[in-house]
């Protein structure tokens, strides 16, 4: 290196270093407080759906291990509105956080209810037609099967750089987040993203092992 450049390269002084972040992927999340009862109600609507319809209808559930998908308008059934309108309530206070038109609201479009007993799993996939979806837990046994995110930029998962050895990365450089199924927990997730449920690894047995939740769809309506 020349002198000169030495010179430029030293004495003009610390160059300013600025993070920004753009394009995040936001996931929401709220607990119902004591949900045993409203859990309890929950499960018993939908195992009488169940038993009234046992074959239910095909879409991520793997129908040959036994998973259990409802008809999608759960949300206009009256012995749903206490968790309708939770999930209401949510969409309003995502509204607000992003600056959503007032003239609008997040409204629950579609709504069904799964069932997965053990071996039973949900691959992974998208819910086109929707701004947002998510996931309300009923039943949640021990080992159920958790939920899986995964990046939707493929060049983070098949280019990935090379990060210092046994320390955590930042959650920056997640290219995928799991969450752990808790009665009473809800989770809402970007319609687009990427996800899948893992097999149910449950060893109890009978209904009790069953992994039950309700899963919705969200999109903007007149107020």
């Amino acid at each position: 290196m020349s002198a000169q450049a030495d010179d430029l390269l030293t004495n003009i002084g610390e160059d300013t270093f600025t993070k920004e972040a753009y394009f995040p992927t936001l996931i929401f999340s709220t607990k119902v407080p004591n949900p045993e009862a409203l859990n309890r109600h929950l499960l018993q609507q939908i195992r009488t759906i169940h038993n009234q319809d046992e074959k239910g209808i095909f879409r991520s559930n793997f129908r040959g291990l036994g998973g259990w998908h409802s008809k999608n308008f759960l949300h206009q059934q009256p012995a749903f509105d206490p968790l309708t309108q939770r999930i209401h309530q949510a969409g309003r206070r995502i509204s607000e956080t992003l600056g959503y038109d007032h003239r609008k609201t997040l409204k629950v479009t579609t709504m069904w209810s799964i069932i997965n007993p053990p071996g039973s799993s949900n691959k992974v996939h998208v819910h086109p037609g929707c701004y947002w979806s998510g996931v309300y837990y009923i039943q949640t046994p021990e080992n159920a099967g958790d939920i899986e995110f995964t990046d939707r930029r493929t060049v983070h998962i098949m280019n990935q750089p090379s990060f210092k050895p046994d320390q955590k990365r930042s959650q920056e450089n997640w290219t995928k987040v799991r969450f752990v199924p808790r009665p009473g927990k809800m989770i809402i997730f970007p319609s687009w993203l990427y996800h899948g449920v893992d097999p149910n690894l449950c060893e109890q047995q009978g209904a009790d092992a069953d992994r039950v939740i309700i899963s919705f769809n969200l999109s903007q309506v007149k107020a």
